[in-house]
């Protein structure tokens, strides 16, 4: 396929994976994918409890960038943006995260607000999938953070929020226990719940919903049965709001060992999909649309985007 930009590589660090995408615009502006790469690195490893990024997670975020550096090279781009999120914004030690990926990469990371990660959530999500009807939802249920962003067809945005609970951020603080315990459980709803409820996206309209993120994209390769991951498979697949809660349902009730067996799921993913599933379930439980659309266009899509239209 031709393309009319010269391809550039985005990376977006959250708090349980680290992602590279290498990216091109085509002659209608449209994105065109040449490589993309995942890690799970749990740079969010303790955050929640000691406000710092613990050295074993630096160490893996690093390698990660060491790997990606090389892939980089190899293609032969020349303009990096690297997106760092939730994991990045509070930390006391930031400085050391950012030496280390300029060191390697020779780009100094940019740590956005949530706001920033809704909207450029909302444009990736929406040039991957067809959506027959505004507004559109898109869920965003990372490691540290959920966005929900409510917006039109057209990209603008109708609303949006950053709420601070995420996959890896819930089964630091809540559900400790392997499986975890039915008050973990209840403590961990609980608070979701109340995040929910007082948020300031109005979901009783929505006409369209779209997940995004490995959470989502883990339960519907669980949905399917699937054994190897497929990503044209997972990709525009549907989970009704029986399926989420019946996932959601088994993987709290679930060991991680017993999590890792039930899909094509790497470790540092089982470890934390019961949480991630609990925050899905309770979403798409207040939603007057009954089904979720998956996508596999999410963030870093946006940042792509964002990168090769300006």
């Amino acid at each position: 396929m031709s393309t009319s930009t010269p391809p550039v590589a985005v990376i977006d660090c959250g708090t349980n994976s680290i992602r590279l995408l290498i990216a091109s615009l085509d002659e209608q502006g449209g994105l065109v994918e040449h490589a993309r790469k995942l890690e799970l690195v749990r740079l969010g490893q303790g955050v929640d409890a000691t406000g710092a990024f613990h050295p074993d997670a630096l160490h893996r975020t690093f390698d990660a960038c060491e790997k990606y550096r090389h892939f980089i090279e190899a293609s032969g781009c020349d303009t990096i943006r690297f997106v760092a999120t939730s994991a990045a914004r509070d930390v006391s030690n930031r400085d050391e995260f950012e030496a280390g990926v300029r060191q390697r990469l020779g780009v100094v990371p940019e740590v956005i607000p949530g706001l920033q990660e809704a909207r450029l959530s909302f444009s990736g999500a929406v040039s991957g999938v067809s959506c027959p009807a505004d507004p559109i939802l898109v869920v965003d249920c990372g490691g540290g953070s959920t966005e929900l962003v409510l917006g039109r067809l057209d990209g603008s945005i109708i609303s949006s929020v950053s709420l601070d609970v995420g996959s890896v951020r819930l089964r630091e603080r809540f559900l400790h226990d392997d499986p975890p315990t039915a008050e973990q459980k209840d403590q961990a709803r609980a608070l979701v719940a109340g995040l929910l409820d007082n948020c300031a996206v109005d979901v009783a309209e929505v006409r369209t919903v779209i997940g995004v993120a490995g959470t989502v994209t883990s339960l519907s390769a669980i949905n399917q049965g699937l054994r190897e991951y497929d990503r044209a498979a997972v990709h525009r697949s549907v989970l009704d709001a029986a399926d989420v809660h019946a996932l959601a349902e088994r993987l709290l009730c679930a060991t991680v060992d017993e999590a890792e067996t039930m899909g094509p799921l790497k470790r540092r993913r089982a470890e934390v999909i019961c949480a991630g599933a609990l925050i899905i379930d309770e979403l798409v439980g207040r939603l007057s649309c009954s089904q979720l659309v998956v996508s596999e266009a999410d963030i870093l899509d946006g940042i792509a985007l964002d990168l090769l239209r300006r």
